[in-house]
């Protein structure tokens, strides 16, 4: 299994479960691990099996799939070498969005993307990355934070989170909101991937937060950057 991407999926619906189980497991360098009807179950299977990605439905009965999304996260168990959550809906609703980008998920999805799409935003946040692209994400996040960016209540704490960053890495902050990968802000800074990873993790580390998609949510809370670009 050395080098697999291991991963779960929960739907309450045994044949949307299914099919995503049989997407994926066409991929030889994916191997579904286990299946899950509600977020309960999530919950525990995630706790037990450790997964690298698990592909969560917002809409299942009891726990919901962003309140198991909350708790796996409360419990530390989310995030960039562990399991990184990957929210599919057939709900194109920003209070969802908002909520799981929030409580530590990698990418917000709608159920209607191709085989080869899900293939990618799995291999995409089992890398550590999250999935700020493809477009339908960024409109999703965008329009969201269009209203947050002009409503008073945003917090200045966030603009005082972001003050201890340098000019360097503020500017990796912007490119990582833009939606852009370590491979892309590598080209569009003249340096290397590596140095790319290692100003992503002094921002993560200086600003307290979890992954890449927590550093972006505070930028738009900041002001630093605008969901037009």
């Amino acid at each position: 299994m050395s080098g697999v991407i291991r991963v779960v999926v929960a739907d309450d619906q045994p044949v949307v479960r299914q099919g995503f189980a049989a997407m994926l497991g066409a991929d030889p360098g994916v191997a579904v691990v286990g299946e899950a009807g509600d977020g309960l179950a999530l919950v525990e299977l995630v706790t037990r099996l450790r997964p690298d990605v698990a592909l969560v439905d917002v809409r299942m009965p009891g726990t919901d799939g962003l309140t198991a999304t909350e708790r796996l996260a409360a419990a530390g168990l989310l995030g960039p070498g562990r399991t990184q959550v990957v929210v599919l809906t057939t709900f194109d609703l920003d209070e969802y969005v908002d909520r799981a980008l929030r409580a530590g998920a990698a990418a917000f999805l709608l159920k209607t993307l191709t085989h080869e799409q899900l293939r990618d935003a799995v291999r995409v946040v089992a890398a550590g990355e999250q999935l700020l692209a493809p477009a339908a994400t960024r409109r999703l996040i965008g329009r969201y934070l269009a209203r947050a960016a002009v409503d008073p209540a945003v917090p200045a704490e966030a603009a005082r989170r972001l003050s201890v960053l340098t000019e360097r890495e503020l500017g990796v902050l912007r490119l990582l909101a833009a939606g852009l990968s370590n491979a892309e802000i590598a080209a569009t800074l003249v340096i290397t991937e590596h140095t790319v990873k290692t100003h992503v993790a002094r921002v993560l580390a200086k600003t307290g937060t979890r992954d890449r998609t927590q550093a972006v949510v505070l930028a738009f809370d900041a002001r630093l950057v605008s969901p037009a670009g």
